[in-house]
């Protein structure tokens, strides 16, 4: 069974930056197609970014593009979401999620296995 644990998450004033860990076990990070995506208070929860098996591929929110980089240390089991220029509409839960595979997919009914969240706050 594989589990996810991010970690991370807290308070940034709007204009900083933040970095999200995943840490990956009970399953070979290499066979997971990875992905992120966030939920704020009274909306339904997104997609922001995936990751392929290989890594080759790296699909975004129209909206992060340029702001956000997700990537993946298989050694170590973790991916990674680095995240710049925040914004006060960042401000929501994030959550990894992964799922056997390997093309990176934006759709959250793809994913099989979830983490239980961290908050992101931007203050603004």
């Amino acid at each position: 069974q594989v589990q996810l644990v991010e970690s991370g998450g807290g308070l940034v004033q709007a204009g900083g930056s933040l970095r999200l860990s995943c840490a990956v076990s009970g399953g070979t990070l290499r066979a997971l197609t990875m992905g992120w995506f966030r939920q704020s208070p009274g909306k339904e929860r997104e997609f922001v970014a995936a990751i392929s098996s290989s890594g080759s591929s790296t699909p975004y929110k129209d909206s992060v593009k340029g702001r956000f980089t997700i990537s993946r240390d298989n050694a170590k089991s973790t991916v990674s979401l680095q995240m710049n220029s925040l914004k006060f509409e960042d401000t929501a839960v994030y959550y990894c999620a992964a799922r056997i595979g390997s093309l990176a997919q934006v759709v959250e009914r793809e994913y099989t296995y979830w983490g239980q969240g961290t908050q992101v706050t931007v203050s603004s």
